[in-house]
């Protein structure tokens, strides 16, 4: 299920608010060039969030939604 329609799945996005800080670490040795203030997420601006880390990251948002939901 999708609630908030932002294309990750429910279950995956409970699991990285339960476990952040190790995702933030997983995350920035993946795309080494993200820093912390990259990886701040406020509640309700996923799309704008997703879009900031396509910038930094050059990868696909449908690339990084999938490598979050099959790290996490």
């Amino acid at each position: 299920m999708d609630a908030n329609n932002n294309g990750i799945d429910d279950s995956t996005e409970l699991r990285a608010r339960g476990n952040w800080n190790e995702i933030k670490g997983q995350t920035k040795q993946k795309w080494g060039n993200l820093t912390d203030d990259d990886l701040d997420y406020e509640e309700g601006k996923q799309d704008e969030w997703l879009g900031n880390l396509q910038q930094k990251t050059g990868e696909t948002m449908d690339d990084i939604k999938h490598w979050f939901q099959r790290t996490f």
